[in-house]
């Protein structure tokens, strides 16, 4: 069988896609309406049982811009997810690296204890957290939300593994010229590091960006919210104002699926390759 006979084969649709199709309408179907309803008017929106709506309602854009300082919002949620992004990548390649590849007393317990971390469920430990924070100085401030994600348990282990996957002889090689270690890291192993941290960037990205709980109450300033914190800003006590909400939160998902987009090739090669060892 030839290569074109392979690529032609794998083009088909096969039976599986009959059983990912339907999952994959369900999936996208709250997108869907988040859309429609970020065109619809308040009375549409409300309607029972729901429909489409008769018009395209571009000002409730515009509205969910101008009557809340959105661009705020959104400015805040980038500075705090690209810094804990950076911090991750830097922070947790070089913990992966020493928990792979160094020896030291303890070593082994230290990371077991870090991995021990990730079956903690984080309503145990906010309070604490806060506490600290407001120890610190940095209550009320971006800072609360950058400092506690600098570092992820998550991203230590995913380093980690990747480290264990990279044969030694690369790394003696290197040392037998001369390199030491972070010469080693940054010229010999970050190249083959792009995929793993694609998937820790856009990880980290994500579960900054959507966070909700922890800035809710690190954060009370309405310049300091995040855009999630924001959005809050359109349901009241009594009503909600669904077609400004939907829009509000259509522009802040904007980002993310960008993101996603562009580094997906990265994430499904680094899920591909490296897996668990």
């Amino acid at each position: 069988m030839t290569a074109l006979q392979v690529r032609r084969r794998s083009r088909r649709p096969s039976a599986l896609h009959l059983i990912l199709l339907p999952i994959s309408l369900v999936m996208i179907a709250p997108l869907v309406w988040m859309v429609l309803v970020s065109f619809s008017t308040q009375a549409e929106a409300r309607r029972f049982p729901p429909g489409l709506p008769s018009g395209l309602e571009w000002h409730n854009y515009a509205d969910a811009w101008n009557d809340v300082p959105l661009g705020s919002w959104l400015y805040n949620s980038t500075v705090v997810s690209v810094v804990c992004v950076v911090g991750n990548l830097v922070l947790c390649s070089l913990a992966g690296y020493a928990f792979a590849r160094i020896r030291f007393i303890g070593g082994r317990v230290a990371f077991l204890a870090i991995l021990a971390t990730l079956m903690v469920p984080f309503q145990i430990v906010m309070l604490p957290l806060l506490i600290m924070v407001r120890e610190v100085g940095l209550s009320d401030t971006l800072g609360a939300l950058i400092a506690p994600n600098l570092a992820t348990a998550f991203g230590v282990f995913l380093m980690r593994q990747f480290f264990m996957t990279v044969p030694r002889e690369l790394e003696e090689a290197a040392r037998i010229d001369g390199a030491s270690r972070l010469r080693i890291l940054l010229q010999v192993l970050l190249p083959l590091m792009r995929p793993t941290l694609a998937t820790l960037a856009v990880l980290t990205f994500l579960q900054t960006w959507n966070d909700f709980l922890w800035p809710l109450i690190a954060i009370h300033s309405p310049g300091s919210m995040t855009v999630q914190i924001g959005l809050q800003s359109f349901q009241g006590a009594h009503t909600t104002n669904w077609p400004k909400l939907m829009a509000g939160t259509v522009l802040s998902q904007v980002p993310v699926l960008l993101v996603f987009f562009v580094a997906q090739r990265f994430f499904v090669r680094s899920v591909a390759s490296v897996g668990i060892k």
